[in-house]
């Protein structure tokens, strides 16, 4: 019984214990903006994890739509059929945290064992540990329309079908100027 104890214990204080754990999306998620991440708006967006290095999809978009620097994040224009489209894309990250009871307990057992006061610690411990996620996150207007991607949206599979498109031609291509000779 007691060895049952000791293994336990032992696991207990060596284990990390989730705080917060960010979304795993397979393909891609279509969700209000401030519902997947403070500071989005509340339009609805295309939302997928982004495997690449930071500003990849930076790169992708400038040399596909041949923006040349200029409004790249914002208002890039894209037609389907005869319509006229913008999307707006922007890199997120959510934190996955984890609860690192091992530091913690090992500090106070030293410092008692030392005799130290409270408010000093022996050895400095990281007792949360985070590991970020980066998610490409991508909002669609028109003219006519603030945000293509509700519900109810006339344009909605159309757009759904392009930004599909868009994302695994994205996730496939290493060679950015590769895809202007796709179209």
């Amino acid at each position: 019984m007691k060895s049952l104890f000791a293994i336990l214990f032992v696991f207990v204080i060596s284990s990390c214990i989730p705080v917060r754990v960010a979304p795993s999306i397979k393909d891609y998620k279509v969700t209000k903006g401030k519902r997947f991440k403070k500071g989005l708006s509340k339009r609805n967006f295309f939302v997928f994890e982004d495997p690449k290095k930071a500003n990849e999809f930076y790169d992708y978009v400038n040399t596909k739509f041949q923006l040349k620097g200029f409004n790249v994040q914002d208002d890039v224009p894209f037609i389907i059929g005869q319509d006229q489209y913008y999307f707006a894309f922007y890199e997120v990250s959510i934190p996955n945290k984890t609860l690192n009871l091992a530091p913690t307990i090992f500090n106070v057992a030293v410092s008692r064992a030392l005799a130290l006061e409270d408010n000093e610690e022996f050895v400095p411990a990281e007792e949360i540990i985070r590991k970020d996620r980066w998610y490409i996150a991508k909002e669609v207007y028109s003219d006519m329309q603030t945000d293509c991607l509700m519900k109810d949206s006339f344009s909605k599979e159309s757009v759904l079908a392009y930004l599909r498109a868009l994302k695994d031609e994205y996730l496939t291509t290493h060679n950015y100027n590769e895809t202007l000779f796709r179209d």
